[in-house]
């Protein structure tokens, strides 16, 4: 009897031995074991949307796991980024992330239910989107000293479509620096504000350049300025604001990658070498290209400080304009 329950004894612990062994070998697996959630905190077919399952298609295939991209939008992207600031920090939930997520909101919001820098570790910088400042075809001025002559001349009287708080970030800073006064006339997007402005019942648009470059090409607008700091092969021929008059400008949306704090640093080592492969792909670059971003790169330092001079320079003009969340 004493020796049946020694043996018993002995099974036991031989089980529990191999269940811990066991445990063990799984959580020394290398990653990533399993799928990948990637957080898009826009509705579907956006262009944070489109540009994350086209980067998310990529990775994939290099790293044998799906990544699967889901849609949190709401609140200004303030959803989706609050969701992932929550998640564990194990690098199976990720977050693509905005100039509004980590720049904007935290200057436009009352509070933010998490911290854009403390709460996320940077990946990579993903993709740039520069702005255009663009005029109707009757309007009188071709370029921006023209424009600032003509607002400074009449006060007042130049009335500007914005159909982003993007845009209306870009005309604050249009106006600060060269000490003009632009009347902003919002709109809710890009469609009505073009077709007003094309019609003329407004005389300037700040958009994307995906939204205003075919119309641009099509003769029923034209280019003024973009807003990148060096010309943009986005823009063929278009010069900058800073070529225009205004030293150092450059103010772009952009999408960049995150995960939560905690990640540990050799899973966001793997994540942006595999990112950067993607971005190199020819392929994956004029796709890009076609959707109006420009492909991004870097080190995860470099991020971390684009991000906080992003968030200074964004505040700062948000604040002084006195912008608020709608």
């Amino acid at each position: 009897m004493k020796h049946a329950r020694r043996l018993l004894l002995a099974a036991a612990t031989a089980l529990a031995a191999g269940m811990v062994f066991g445990a063990g070998t799984a959580l020394a697996q290398p990653y990533p074991n399993r799928p990948i959630k990637l957080v898009v905190p826009y509705a579907p077919g956006q262009g944070t949307d489109v540009l994350s399952r086209t980067i998310a298609e990529r990775v994939s295939a290099a790293i044998g796991q799906p990544i699967v991209v889901e849609n949190r939008p709401g609140a200004g992207a303030n959803i989706g980024a609050d969701f992932v600031a929550k998640s564990a920090g194990d690098g199976y939930t990720l977050l693509m992330g905005t100039n509004a997520t980590h720049a904007m909101n935290a200057a436009m919001y009352p509070s933010l239910s998490f911290d854009p820098v403390r709460d996320f570790v940077p990946v990579m910088l993903v993709g740039t989107l520069p702005m255009l400042l663009s005029a109707g075809p009757t309007f009188g001025a071709a370029s921006l000293r023209e424009i600032a002559a003509m607002a400074k001349a009449k006060p007042g009287s130049i009335n500007v479509a914005l159909p982003s708080t993007t845009a209306r970030v870009v005309v604050e800073l249009l106006r600060q620096g060269e000490n003009i006064d632009l009347f902003g006339v919002a709109y809710k997007g890009s469609g009505a504000a073009l077709t007003d402005l094309i019609g003329g019942q407004v005389q300037l648009m700040v958009d994307t350049v995906t939204a205003s470059m075919p119309q641009v090409a099509a003769g029923k607008i034209r280019a003024i300025a973009v807003s990148t700091g060096q010309r943009t092969e986005l823009a063929p021929g278009v010069p900058t604001f800073a070529e225009s008059g205004i030293p150092g400008f450059d103010l772009v949306a952009w999408n960049a990658l995150f995960a939560p704090r905690g990640t540990p640093p050799e899973v966001v080592s793997l994540l942006n070498a595999e990112v950067a492969r993607a971005l190199a792909q020819p392929e994956v670059r004029a796709r890009l290209l076609r959707m109006g971003f420009e492909p991004g790169g870097g080190s995860p330092d470099r991020l971390r400080a684009f991000v906080e001079s992003e968030s200074q320079r964004w505040g700062q003009a948000i604040r002084k304009a006195g912008i608020k969340a709608d």
